[in-house]
């Protein structure tokens, strides 16, 4: 008796450091891959996150009705009181519930194109997409809790300028712009049905730093009266604040019996306009470059730090509606549709606008699941999407956008020894182009993600002869 505790207990820990080293570590290893170059990041805070968990991004990023016990649907917290759970007859606790550890990484590349020009510049990357794990409290009520990225800035543009100085000379400058950072957003959150009704929020710290640099190269020959050396305008933000977002489901059966199931759902969910607190360090000096490349200080020009301000977050809405039809062999399908808006005419930055505007988009998806046969393969489910919409930047007009993508769900064979174990692996590929010829860049990005949904039935009562 007292060694099944002992075999329990340790199992129990080893889970739990499992978990611990997923929520700390999975987020700093994968953003150091990061390598993309984004010239449309340097506005507002940066190019924006992928959202939604894998499944979601087979789909097209449909997401504001989906709910499933096998994976968490963070842009819903209302679909957190579908996790699947057990309840004891007279108590109405919790005998077993399914726990759920969602992981997801992608791999992409960026294709930077100038219209109407053979000139194309294409770079990689290796980012961390979100972990979040989401377990049942009660029949109809579940909690998740995670993080995930919400936005990255990175972009190196060379560009040559001119200027004039104090005593009326123009100088030919090599101008180096240089962008780093990104935000995050570390959430718990708690969704609870009623009937047909389901409701839920996230509450959560948004956090992220955004460092700004400006290199100018004089490129103008100097002289025995004129001497200029290069400078370096650097502009370093730090901003977070709590954070909220919410939402709601209905779910309504259409046509049930023995054999099948067809059901609709509407989800609607949203943060409202938030405000960070920031604070900014700014510098500007002159340099020089030593004989490794290194810059070397010469003069502090300019140095002002721990500056006060505060950065606007937007709020952000989406609403969609799923119909889906599932059979007792475990076959079916799906087809939803998704409304995105961004108001980002909210947005601020220590009181100043940004070449940003509210955006919106389109998304549409599907999942068909064969009838279970002989092959591996009738067990996957296949994923399709496309989506449409215009950007939140605005740099020269509109960014519009178009995207497509296809996805699968890889199902693990359950071990004998574990059979209450369930282990998919969920693929998505993904292509989107934003902007056109009517930009000054256009930009052609594939991704790939790999994400892993592994659940295993929890609280269970242990029960010996």
């Amino acid at each position: 008796m007292q060694s099944a505790k002992l075999i329990v207990l340790e199992k129990w820990r080893f889970r739990l450091f499992e978990i611990i080293s997923l929520l700390f570590f999975i987020p700093i290893s994968f953003q150091l891959c990061a390598q993309s170059n984004s010239p449309y990041s340097r506005y507002g805070l940066g190019d924006a996150a992928t959202g939604g968990n894998t499944t979601s991004r087979g789909m097209g990023g449909i997401s504001a009705a989906y709910a499933d016990i096998n994976s968490v649907n963070f842009n819903n917290p209302a679909s957190y009181s579908q996790f699947f759970s057990v309840q004891e007859q007279r108590s109405k606790k919790i005998s077993s519930g399914r726990v759920v550890l969602d992981v997801g990484v992608s791999a992409g590349t960026r294709s930077l194109i100038a219209p109407k020009t053979p000139e194309r510049f294409t770079s990689s990357d290796l980012v961390f997409s979100y972990v979040q794990i989401g377990l049942p409290l009660r029949k109809n009520w579940g909690m998740a809790f995670g993080i995930r990225p919400v936005s990255r800035v990175g972009y190196r543009i060379d560009a040559i300028d001119s200027l004039k100085d104090s005593f009326g000379h123009t100088l030919i400058t090599n101008s180096q712009h240089r962008g780093a950072g990104g935000s995050y957003l570390p959430t718990i959150g708690t969704g609870f049905a009623i009937k047909n009704f389901s409701a839920g929020f996230n509450f959560g710290y948004l956090f992220g730093n955004r460092d700004i640099t400006l290199l100018k190269q004089p490129l103008t020959p100097l002289t025995d009266s004129l001497q200029y050396y290069p400078s370096e305008h650097t502009t370093f933000t730090y901003f977070g604040n709590i954070y909220f977002d919410a939402g709601i489901q209905y779910a309504a059966t259409l046509k049930e019996n023995k054999q099948e199931k067809t059901s609709l759902r509407l989800g609607i969910a949203g943060n409202w306009k938030q405000t960070l607190n920031a604070t900014q360090n700014r510098m500007v000096q002159t340099y020089t470059v030593g004989i490794a490349g290194e810059e070397l200080k010469i003069d502090s020009v300019y140095e002002k730090n721990g500056v006060k301000g505060q950065v606007i977050y937007p709020s952000t809405y989406k609403a969609g509606a799923i119909l889906q039809h599932t059979n007792t062999n475990g076959s079916g399908w799906l087809f939803g549709v998704d409304y995105i808006t961004g108001k980002w005419s909210e947005y601020r930055f220590y009181g100043q606008q940004d070449s940003v505007q509210d955006s919106y988009s389109i998304n549409f998806g599907a999942q068909l699941t064969p009838r279970p046969r002989s092959s591996y393969f009738s067990y996957v489910a296949y994923r399709f999407g496309f989506f449409s919409g215009r950007d939140h930047i605005k740099v020269n007009g509109d960014l519009p956008l178009f995207g497509a993508s296809f996805g699968m769900a890889l199902p693990v064979r359950t071990s004998r020894y574990a059979p209450n174990q369930a282990t998919i692996f969920n693929l998505g590929f993904e292509y989107m182009k934003r902007g056109n010829d009517n930009n000054l860049l256009k930009e052609n990005i594939f991704r790939f993600s790999l994400g892993l949904n592994l659940s295993d039935f929890w609280f269970g009562k242990k029960k010996y002869d």
